[in-house]
């Protein structure tokens, strides 16, 4: 049983958090949840390289499911491989920590992203979509009541993106976000459990910054002891370069949704390039709206703990 059922709903047309009533956890199991593009697939690698100790690169998305994803496994089939992993299991999600059911002997490692960084890169992941995959989409939409739309358009410029993100959302009781959940106040739900010894907050402009330190912080985190002659390969195999040209055995089942498959998927990982990008009054738009947040949340959201120091301490 959990020590806290989700206290809200949350669907889209890639998830659906009623999918997690079906979860069946295990003592131990590690929950990376975050906003879309804000470092998922980098924590997956990283909690996976932690707990098989070894650089040799595995699927990724097949050892730690999408769980709350609608079109794509069951929960059936989702179970069915973590009931079969001997292993210590991960799982991800792109819930806000309200959606989830908690559970006492669970991990949570939230990862985030300064948001306009987060969504040049959601720009170019969802252009990518193949026209096959939009279609599913498009068909769980049409199928939710709660939806009833297909998939919205996706505009090639992505300062015109980036400007429906925040002043739009095709979701009942949402009105920024466009395809996904509004920014700042899915990062507020897991930011209040700072202080939750089974929550970590990670940052994705600290793993950038200082990638081996970020990753001994998840080790000890998560209880796990890492022998120093075996440690550097670890951080390589966690690199973006390294992930990148591992692209198509990290990530096999890209290749069915995108366009350039793995190239698609792994991007740039770059921090910054909005500002060349997008407008000055859009630009402004997302600052106020930052301004109007918690500073010490605020600051972190932004810069991380490097700059915003550590999240646990924060007023």
């Amino acid at each position: 049983m959990p020590v806290r059922p989700a206290l809200n709903e949350y669907r889209t047309w890639s998830l659906d958090s009623r999918r997690w009533q079906a979860y069946q956890p295990r003592a131990g199991d590690i929950v990376v949840g975050t906003y879309p593009k804000c470092g998922t697939t980098w924590m997956q690698r990283i909690v996976n390289l932690l707990i098989f100790q070894s650089a040799e690169p595995r699927p990724v998305s097949k050892l730690s499911p999408w769980y709350d994803m609608r079109i794509a496994a069951t929960t059936d089939e989702i179970n069915e491989v973590l009931s079969a992993q001997t292993h210590r299991r991960a799982v991800k999600t792109h819930l806000p920590f309200d959606g989830l059911p908690i559970f006492k002997d669970t991990r949570y490692i939230h990862v985030a992203r300064d948001g306009r960084d987060a969504c040049l890169s959601y720009h170019n992941h969802a252009l990518g979509l193949r026209p096959e995959t939009i279609d599913r989409f498009s068909k769980a939409g049409l199928d939710d009541p709660n939806i009833a739309k297909p998939f919205p358009a996706i505009p090639p410029d992505p300062a015109e993106f980036f400007h429906l993100w925040l002043t739009q959302s095709h979701l009942p009781g949402q009105t920024t976000g466009y395809l996904n959940l509004p920014f700042f106040d899915f990062h507020q739900t897991y930011w209040v459990e700072r202080e939750n010894p089974n929550v970590l907050l990670v940052h994705y402009a600290d793993l950038k910054h200082d990638l081996s330190g970020e990753m001994r912080r998840v080790a000890n985190f998560l209880q796990i002891e890492v022998d120093e002659e075996t440690w550097p390969a670890l951080v390589n195999a966690a690199t973006f370069e390294t992930m990148k040209a591992q692209g198509k055995d990290l990530m096999p089942n890209v290749m069915a949704l995108f366009d350039k498959g793995a190239d698609r998927f792994f991007n740039k990982a770059e921090i910054g390039r909005w500002r060349d990008i997008f407008h000055a009054e859009d630009i402004a738009l997302y600052e106020s709206n930052a301004a109007k947040q918690e500073p010490a949340f605020a600051s972190w959201l932004a810069g991380g703990r490097h700059i915003a120091g550590d999240p646990r301490q924060a007023a």
